[in-house]
């Protein structure tokens, strides 16, 4: 049974790091995470809830579309 506070664990377990540091996420690699906790979202749910719920990440997606890119824009900031 998919619990609620693993929507925000999914969400960390879906960054990734450059080898510059630069924080990046996927709405395909948070829906992946998603998946491993029980919780079957499209993109758009993610997308949304990305964009109501983070406010230290924006959109640096490069083709229209459900799977965007967010990036990190405050480096000393969090979720």
């Amino acid at each position: 049974m998919p619990r609620r506070y693993e929507i925000e664990v999914a969400f960390r377990h879906a960054i990734k790091i450059s080898d510059k540091g630069r924080r990046t996420v996927t709405t395909v690699d948070f829906v992946a995470e998603l998946a491993k906790r029980n919780w079957v979202w499209e993109l758009r749910e993610a997308n949304q809830w990305i964009e109501e719920r983070v406010t230290t990440f924006h959109d640096i997606s490069t083709e229209e579309g459900d799977a965007r890119t967010f990036a990190i824009f405050n480096p000393n900031g969090g979720l």
